[in-house]
């Protein structure tokens, strides 16, 4: 992908954030899968079934690594981090949630960490009460203490915002919400990918992510959840497979995982998940962080020369995200613009409406950067947007 050319220009992939492209490792390990031994899992006992499922229980061993969670039972598959979040909110909210209660999410939060939590608010009685976010994107500390009560049963938070690239001060969060009593729910979409992730030393109570954002397939998302409360929260959806006994007056569940695992999973994207963290670890994720950081900060240098330029996000702690508005340009005109010349930037409201709203926008412009990026395609990327800037407005000097 990254060698091809799009209308006549090298091809330049600053949407990782979005969507992340794949090594050959995974493209292959997927087709070898499906060419040479495919066969469903946990259920049948003939050879290629047995090796597939030996297999498919081996990725969630590394999940468990990756993450360094206590048990093996504590990794849920799912189709994305979105249905991981409601999964998360609907079976949480039953547990956990009366009329009058508190669930506190923060202004940066994508969609799919707000949706969810709204939905349940509506059907339990609830309230939603919103963190604010100061001008440099970062979350306003001292007001997610004051809100926090002893009416605060949930706090489902972002730890890298897709429009900010602010990183969350979440062992902080989880300190202050436990302390009331509050169960802590992290979208680990973005941060999976670039940060080292330790669910035990952050302590939260479930950590949602996806295999898509890092490098692996899609329709494939991953939820961490403490054993504890897996254990004891119902089911999300019935069928196959999470079921121990059934009969037409009583039905018993299986243990976690598999209770949260209702019909035949995502194999052959498991097997692909499993091989991108094999990917990431032998690059070392200590020395992919280091050069996105480095990427980030030149990209930062040369987009703020640029006149009219503002970046919105400029939290000390941040991600490899920028987004940005330039005063007198739409945002869909310029990335339209910039795809002609080869250039893959995200734009639009990026599924985060609120945010976008907190800084009277309706729109943005965002680059999201990756291992695989370099210098000299942000040197490519300046320069078409520049050459964009001056075919729009050719009078301003840029």
């Amino acid at each position: 992908m990254l060698r091809q050319l799009m209308h006549g220009r090298p091809f330049v992939y600053l949407d990782s954030a979005a969507t992340a492209q794949k090594p050959q490792i995974v493209i292959n390990t997927i087709s070898d899968f499906y060419t040479t031994c495919y066969a469903t899992v946990n259920r049948s006992v003939y050879d290629f079934a047995s090796k597939a499922s030996a297999h498919y229980n081996i990725v969630r061993q590394k999940v468990k690594r990756f993450l360094n969670a206590a048990y093996v039972e504590e990794i849920i598959f799912t189709k994305s981090t979105t249905e991981s979040l409601n999964l998360v909110a609907h079976c949480l909210s039953k547990l956990c949630l009366q009329p009058g209660d508190e669930v506190l999410i923060s202004e940066m939060e994508h969609h799919s960490n707000i949706v969810p939590w709204y939905m349940c608010c509506r059907e339990k009685g609830a309230y939603l009460k919103v963190i604010p976010v100061n001008e440099s994107g970062e979350l306003i500390f001292e007001e997610f203490q004051k809100l926090l009560s002893d009416k605060t049963k949930i706090v489902s938070i972002v730890h890298m915002s897709n429009v900010l690239g602010t990183v969350n001060p979440i062992a902080e969060i989880v300190k202050e919400a436990h302390a009331k009593g509050a169960k802590v729910v992290v979208d680990g979409a973005q941060s999976a990918p670039h940060m080292l992730i330790d669910v035990q030393n952050l302590g939260v109570d479930f950590y949602a992510f996806s295999a898509h954002k890092m490098y692996g397939p899609t329709g494939l998302g991953i939820l961490y959840g403490k054993r504890s409360l897996l254990e004891i929260m119902p089911p999300y959806q019935g069928g196959g497979d999470m079921v121990d006994e059934v009969a037409f007056d009583k039905i018993t569940y299986q243990e976690p995982p598999l209770k949260f695992e209702a019909g035949t999973p995502m194999i052959a994207e498991v097997m692909g998940l499993g091989a991108a963290l094999d990917y990431i670890e032998a690059i070392d994720q200590k020395l992919i962080a280091t050069w996105e950081k480095d990427l980030l900060e030149y990209t930062t240098q040369r987009l703020v020369q640029i006149k009219g330029l503002k970046i919105i996000g400029i939290s000390q702690q941040k991600g490899p995200i920028l987004s940005f508005s330039i005063v007198g340009f739409h945002p869909l005109d310029l990335a339209t613009l910039l795809g002609l010349r080869g250039i893959a930037i995200r734009t639009g409201h990026l599924c985060a409406q609120p945010i976008l709203k907190r800084y009277h926008l309706s729109s943005l412009l965002r680059i999201s950067l990756a291992f695989y990026n370099t210098f000299e395609e942000i040197d490519l990327f300046i320069h078409a947007l520049k050459e964009a800037l001056l075919l729009l407005k050719p009078e301003i000097s840029y």
